[in-house]
């Protein structure tokens, strides 16, 4: 199918070639997040968070499957360092680590002895710190995890310590936080807020932080407000640009702050993450369905 490359600067027409194609990959599940790709086997992992599974597709033969199931309401999903699977858990109101031979590992569940309310989204910092949302879509229903009463009576920003396992809150005044990701050179951080889907004219935009050397964060103020529904993941590109998930497809911003343009999709996107060997296609997991597009851009580096 033929993408609607919509141009809303002149500098995003050479970002997208206009005869790259959008590529449907898999089709069949009921709310698709969550994707992480794996460059050694040039595979894709995603979630399916209601079906309660995780996908996974391989470039090399063009197939998807099952990769986990029960999958413990996964939602968004990292590779570390060490080229590990780490996950946010919805049913598990947890963030695991998936080892080299196929165990969990339990790195977050509790924060001051209260259970965390779902946690939603992540990033791995080159040290290993790891900065987790915590928003409560998974206890809201029975949907997208188990319907519970919230414990912490917020939703924060969390930063997990590589070396001690401690949780801090890293910033506390959201409404809904949501996905979020690192400027190429992990100096800034983003993070959208999706509060209008329990507040009125709550939030729909996305915060920029700043991360100091220890992994404080300061500043936060809103980079950009979506206008068409919500933002939720996003991915920047090698040169700083911010590639964020959006009620029309995805929506490209330049470090400056300028909507560049657009890639509409037939579905409402959840997330997106950069792929395949030159980091030059753009995975797009879109409600019912898995998309990629080939881009005249780079993923940013995560390894």
């Amino acid at each position: 199918m033929e993408p609607v490359r919509e141009i809303m600067d002149g500098r995003f027409a050479r970002l997208v070639n206009p005869h790259a194609r959008l590529d449907l990959l898999y089709t069949g599940c009921r709310w698709a997040e969550g994707p992480a790709y794996f460059p050694a086997h040039r595979a894709l992992v995603w979630s399916d968070i209601p079906n309660d599974r995780m996908l996974r597709y391989d470039e090399a033969t063009g197939q998807a499957g099952i990769f986990r199931a029960p999958a413990g309401y996964a939602n968004g999903n990292a590779v570390d360092r060490e080229g590990r699977l780490v996950t946010c858990e919805h049913g598990g109101r947890r963030v695991t680590r998936t080892e080299h031979d196929g165990t969990l590992t339990v790195l977050a569940e509790r924060f001051e002895g209260r259970r965390l309310n779902s946690p939603n989204d992540l990033v791995v910092r080159a040290d290993g710190t790891i900065y987790f949302t915590d928003p409560a879509y998974g206890i809201d229903s029975d949907y997208e995890g188990h319907k519970a009463e919230p414990e912490i009576g917020a939703c924060h920003l969390y930063r997990l310590d590589p070396r001690t396992g401690a949780l801090t809150i890293a910033a506390g005044d959201f409404v809904r936080p949501n996905g979020l990701a690192f400027s190429p050179d992990e100096t800034l951080l983003y993070v959208a807020d999706t509060g209008a889907t329990h507040v009125e004219d709550g939030p729909r935009h996305i915060r920029r932080f700043r991360v100091a050397e220890d992994g404080g964060l300061s500043g936060g103020e809103v980079f950009a407000v979506c206008a068409a529904g919500l933002f939720d993941g996003l991915r920047l590109d090698e040169e700083g640009r911010i590639w964020t998930s959006a009620g029309d497809g995805v929506h490209c911003y330049d470090p400056d702050g300028t909507l560049l343009g657009k890639i509409h999709t037939p579905e409402t996107v959840a997330n997106v993450c950069f792929g395949g060997p030159k980091r030059n296609r753009l995975y797009i997991c879109a409600t019912t369905s898995l998309y990629a597009i080939y881009v005249s851009v780079n993923g940013a580096r995560t390894l």
